[in-house]
């Protein structure tokens, strides 16, 4: 299992382009429903920045997002709307409540 945090901050005229992706992106979750996935996406309070937690259960650690059409969208130009790029940091757990399915 691989859980991640990815953290990022929005160029102020991306935030609308960035939003729709990300829907289309939950929205194409929602319908496809794949296994060995959990996503959370979070915006914070400058309204600029915003945190994914991503968890990877699948038997390979292949993350089900490679395989999300909207999520390619997503991802394909997400530097180009962001100040600087995406920071990733693995998470390794010490406890969690609710968060990830427990």
């Amino acid at each position: 299992m691989k859980r991640t945090m990815i953290r990022y901050k929005l160029k102020p005229d991306c935030v609308a382009e960035n939003d729709e992706l990300l829907r289309g992106t939950y929205e194409e979750l929602e319908r496809t429903q794949p296994d060995g996935l959990r996503f959370a996406t979070f915006r914070l309070d400058d309204g600029l920045s915003l945190v994914h937690l991503v968890s990877v259960e699948t038997a390979d650690g292949r993350s089900p997002l490679a395989n999300s059409v909207a999520f390619g969208r997503y991802s394909e130009h997400v530097r180009e709307r962001c100040e600087a790029p995406p920071e990733f940091s693995n998470l390794d757990e010490i406890g969690a409540f609710r968060v990830f399915g427990r």
